[in-house]
């Protein structure tokens, strides 16, 4: 019998029909059967769920299911399940979440290739914001790169051995943060660490009763804020102290300390909660920081969240409502320039840059040789009268581009980086912006791999001077026009257009945008020297190198491979037109047949036969007149061909 490769190991409790939507995903891996394991820990559950689960159990030989008396947390139910598990591999999931189909044996691999101890998916969801952290594959790293400590949550692939050596266990009972204190012990004695950012691991889905978001989440009970010293003390023990702010532990600790502390003094939670409570919370958190982090981790911190931090350890509550008050209404803008098709890939000039509330842009004041933040925008926050210095306005900043495929929440990361400067812009001012060039190959954005037919939105993420912000990337397009020419990538149209909200988007084989009134182009056939009969397709991008593309189309229900002429070749060099040319016969009947690209059923054009000859291409919104249909009728005509003939010599 093969070994287990992989054991995964599901805590639930009361998951009622969530348990059946998740199966399908963990039972229908790519992963042989017989070499992976699915361990469902029921933790006291009252209602239905141990009987879906059993059902569930009944049918697949690969799943075995625990039960326990209630603890009220899912750190007791994953102990159980790793005290059952046979696998190499432990991966952890939630059971309100679902995995990719390829999950398990793309982990499994890249975790043996990499003799990883930790192995962390992309992670997708429908609740979160994108993470560079899964920008690109990472063979083996270790806790040095502290990127990692963007991804706490326990849904990661463990080393089973790794973790009995080192007697890794969860904290039990209503214990919140368990999932910070197992996963930074992991991190902490990991030899090698892996990332595999090319395919969506795991889909963090969003209930719709709110069940999987955490509830009550101060509540004393649970321990919230003496959890959070456990934590950070744990990084402390493991790591030397040092008043360098990119020390190790300074830049380990700075995820906790912004996270877990100065939530507790920015919007929305400042703002959203009751007064009395988030002034005792305010407090609790006033704690935690001046007792358990260091002041480099303070002092680390760009412009806005270290006044935060002044405001917090100053005990002004006030004053932490004011500055949330004004940081709220920060926008980020996006420009856009000429969205075009370069080899393939549209490109476009991109600057990202912040406003002010009033519209105006977020600047930084010279004087006296030093940086201070917009006067305008600390307003009445207090401790700012005579200015908040910054002595380095791009501490922590940085600005990427990212594209959303809306269908299925994925989110990848085009090729090239922004990068952050100033920007003068007069009477002693400047603007921290973000620079850089748009670059999206739709056939290899997706981990290398072709994005999958449907929409995808540009967006761009920006973090400067302490404000971060999700912006939708716009032009000065009107909302639901073209953006760009269409363009054939990998045997398929794609559609850069403006949506209704005036984002860019790229429509991916035709999935909502069609081909429009623009198309209208009609090509006579030049049958005569055999060479066919040839389109313009103003309406499509083509190559840009002097090369005719095969181009693989279906004319009617015959499979025909074309030619896609570069505008080298066009009759029209001096616009990007690709010309597409068939054979000149097809064995067709004579009528008007669709051509259309093997994964669309949308025609890109119309073939015109009489007697099996291609007498023209006609574009996709091309209406042919009585004129047309007589021009038809004669054109294959013998008389007619003899008298052509003539006329050619």
């Amino acid at each position: 019998m093969p070994r287990v490769k992989v054991s995964v190991i599901v805590p639930v409790y009361n998951t009622g029909k969530y348990v059946d939507e998740c199966a399908p995903s963990l039972l229908g891996q790519s992963l042989p059967a017989d070499e992976y394991e699915v361990i469902y820990v029921d933790d006291g559950s009252t209602d239905d769920t141990l009987s879906r689960l059993e059902k569930i159990a009944a049918g697949h030989p690969n799943v075995q299911v625990h039960t326990r008396p209630n603890s009220g947390w899912p750190g007791a139910p994953r102990n159980l399940g790793m005290r059952h598990a046979k696998g190499e591999y432990i991966q952890f999931v939630d059971h309100d979440d679902t995995l990719g189909s390829e999950a398990l044996e793309r982990l499994y691999d890249h975790a043996k290739r990499n003799d990883a101890d930790v192995v962390l998916g992309k992670m997708s969801s429908t609740m979160v914001r994108p993470r560079r952290l899964f920008r690109h594959t990472v063979d083996a790293c270790t806790i040095e790169n502290d990127e990692l400590t963007q991804s706490m949550s326990p849904h990661k692939m463990f080393r089973r051995a790794f973790v009995e050596e080192h007697g890794l266990q969860f904290p039990e009972g209503p214990w919140i943060l368990e999932d910070l204190a197992f996963v930074s012990a992991a991190y902490l004695k990991a030899e090698r660490i892996s990332i595999l950012a090319d395919y969506p691991v795991y889909y963090w889905m969003k209930r719709d009763d709110g069940g999987n978001n955490t509830q009550h989440r101060f509540n004393p009970k649970h321990g919230f804020w003496p959890n959070t010293r456990t934590v950070v003390r744990q990084f402390k023990d493991a790591t030397p102290a040092s008043d360098d702010i990119d020390a190790l532990q300074n830049r380990l600790l700075h995820r906790l300390y912004h996270v877990e502390i100065l939530s507790r003094t920015r919007e929305p939670e400042i703002l959203r909660e009751d007064p009395a409570e988030q002034r005792q919370r305010f407090e609790a958190a006033r704690a935690v920081a001046l007792e358990e982090f260091p002041t480099a981790v303070r002092d680390g911190l760009p412009a806005v969240s270290r006044l935060r931090a002044a405001l917090l350890e100053a005990g002004d509550f006030d004053g932490a409502v004011t500055l949330a008050e004004r940081i709220r209404e920060v926008k980020a803008r996006s420009a856009v320039g000429e969205l075009r098709w370069e080899n393939g890939r549209l490109v476009a000039d991109v600057t990202l840059d912040l406003l002010r509330g009033d519209g105006e842009p977020l600047t930084l004041v010279e004087r006296d040789g030093k940086q201070y933040l917009d006067p305008e925008l600390l307003d009445g926050v207090p401790g700012t009268e005579d200015g908040w210095e910054v002595p380095d306005p791009f501490r922590l900043a940085y600005a990427e581009l990212v594209v959303k495929d809306r269908d299925r929440e994925d989110w990848w990361y085009p090729e090239g980086d922004l990068e952050v400067r100033l920007k003068p812009v007069g009477d002693g001012r400047s603007q921290v912006i973000a620079t850089g060039r748009l670059s999206l190959d739709p056939e290899r954005l997706a981990g290398g791999r072709p994005l999958e037919r449907g929409v995808h939105d540009v967006w761009a993420y920006v973090q400067l001077l302490g404000v971060d912000r999700l912006v939708r990337v716009t032009g000065d397009g009107t909302p639901g026009t073209p953006a760009a020419t269409p363009a054939l990538t990998g045997g398929r149209l794609s559609l850069p257009y403006w949506t209704g909200s005036g984002q860019l988007a790229l429509d991916v084989d035709q999935r909502q945008r069609k081909l429009g009134q623009d198309a209208a182009t009609a090509a006579t056939a030049n049958t005569e020297r055999g060479e066919g009969s040839s389109l313009p397709l103003p309406y499509i991008a083509a190559a840009q190198d002097s090369t005719p593309a095969r181009v693989k189309v279906t004319v009617a229900t015959l499979g025909v491979e074309a030619e896609l002429l570069p505008p080298a070749d066009s009759p029209t060099p001096d616009l990007p037109t690709a010309r597409l040319r068939l054979p000149a016969r097809l064995k067709l009947p004579s009528g008007r047949h669709p051509v259309t690209l093997p994964k669309s059923a949308t025609p890109i054009a119309y073939a015109v036969v009489r007697d099996g000859t291609v007498l023209r291409l006609e574009g996709p919104a091309y209406e042919a007149g009585s004129g047309r249909r007589f021009v038809d009728s004669v054109a294959d005509n013998r008389q007619v061909r003899r008298v052509r003939r003539r006329l050619g010599r």
